[in-house]
């Protein structure tokens, strides 16, 4: 037994209307707390079949907005006031997962909110430049943007204690927050991967696995492999995919809306990965290192977690073709120990993920003097 065992739990999250890398935690959270039902902005089925897991899941007055589940950029002025009409009374703890608005839920003094924060809200701080790149939306939208602000350092005092997913993250919440937060590194599922003997090969191209759009900076990757006119293989989906497309050279491949199982086989088969953009943490980066792949990422960001340049993958200064194609030519002369990726890998897994988050809610139960010590062992 464990001093979290018995105790009434509720899982927090932004909007469930997508899938990618903060969803593998909230399903990881499920598997921790397969009781905790999921409060969130909008829900769409459609296109979060994974969340139907949880034993119930509930939604604030924006679900009833026809287009809020799909086009919720538009709404960001409203979601302050969506989390703050939950009522959290009846729990012990609530953990929030957050990149916007979900942190500033509000608790009363005997419940514990843990917040683990993916990054403090991009548009307003971090990537607000890039947002806003448009000077009349800049002007016009500034006022809304200066409430949202000062609304947001208000909501990261709501957690007890915040969780950064990434030493990039830990930084950022210092900086606009001026906040202290540990870190967990978030959850990759490796276990697939790692379980198999896999027959480590030379590559026979160079891999992206994105979300396409513009931050990601693949435009990047694509103009440098137009001019080297070796393979690329691009797999994802997003606003950017037919602008790229029109972009490429024949070199270059574009997949999408593939299997895990035919993901896994562009892992196998590849080079190396690359990471031309900025990433909070980068599940990317570990999902290839698992199959023995280096990574050539851009030194910010999560890329400093995960990537050890010379060992696992290359990292490079500047976002420009220059400074890639250096790392490509650099990546190609070493000869990587392919298990020592493997084991690198397996310090960002599921289950380590599991225990350091274990002992951090202890740790913060036994903290406040609300648990008996004694209880306070990892399963």
């Amino acid at each position: 037994m464990n001093l979290l065992d018995n105790k009434n739990v509720a899982i927090v999250y932004d909007r469930v209307n997508k899938w990618g890398g903060a969803e593998r935690a909230l399903l990881t959270l499920h598997e921790m707390f397969p009781r905790a039902p999921l409060y969130t902005a909008v829900y769409d089925p459609s296109r979060a079949s994974w969340a139907k897991v949880f034993p119930k899941i509930y939604t604030t007055f924006l679900q009833n907005i026809p287009f809020a589940k799909s086009n919720h950029e538009y709404i960001g002025y409203l979601m302050p006031l969506a989390f703050e009409t939950f009522d959290f009374s009846k729990y012990d703890l609530v953990i929030s997962v957050t990149s916007e608005a979900a942190k500033g839920i509000i608790t009363k003094p005997a419940t514990l909110h843990v917040c683990y924060l993916l990054t403090p809200t991009r548009y307003l701080w971090s990537h607000y430049n890039l947002y806003f790149k448009n000077p009349i939306l800049k002007f016009f939208s500034k006022p809304v943007v200066n409430y949202l602000k000062d609304w947001d350092k208000i909501a990261s005092n709501k957690p007890d204690e915040i969780i950064a997913i990434s030493t990039e993250v830990q930084r950022r919440i210092k900086n606009y927050y001026g906040k202290i937060s540990q870190i967990i590194f978030p959850p990759v599922n490796l276990s697939k991967n790692l379980e198999e003997k896999i027959d480590f090969k030379e590559g026979k191209y160079h891999l992206v696995v994105s979300r396409l759009v513009t931050y990601k900076k693949v435009d990047l990757v694509v103009d440098t492999f137009n001019k080297l006119k070796l393979p690329l293989v691009i797999v994802g989906n997003g606003l950017e995919f037919n602008n790229l497309k029109l972009r490429a050279k024949n070199n270059i491949k574009f997949v999408r809306n593939i299997s895990d199982k035919e993901l896994c086989e562009y892992y196998k088969n590849a080079k190396a990965l690359i990471m031309s953009q900025e990433e909070d943490f980068g599940m990317t980066s570990i999902e290839a290192q698992s199959f023995g792949v280096p990574v050539i990422a851009y030194n910010r960001g999560g890329a400093k977690d995960t990537v050890v340049d010379g060992m696992t993958g290359v990292l490079f200064e500047d976002q420009n073709i220059k400074s890639l194609t250096s790392a490509i030519a650099k990546c190609s002369k070493i000869s990587f120990n392919h298990k020592y990726l493997v084991e690198n890998a397996k310090n960002f897994s599921k289950e380590r993920f599991k225990e350091n988050l274990q002992r951090s809610l202890v740790r913060a139960y036994t903290s406040r003097g609300w648990g008996n010590s004694s209880l306070a062992k990892i399963s």
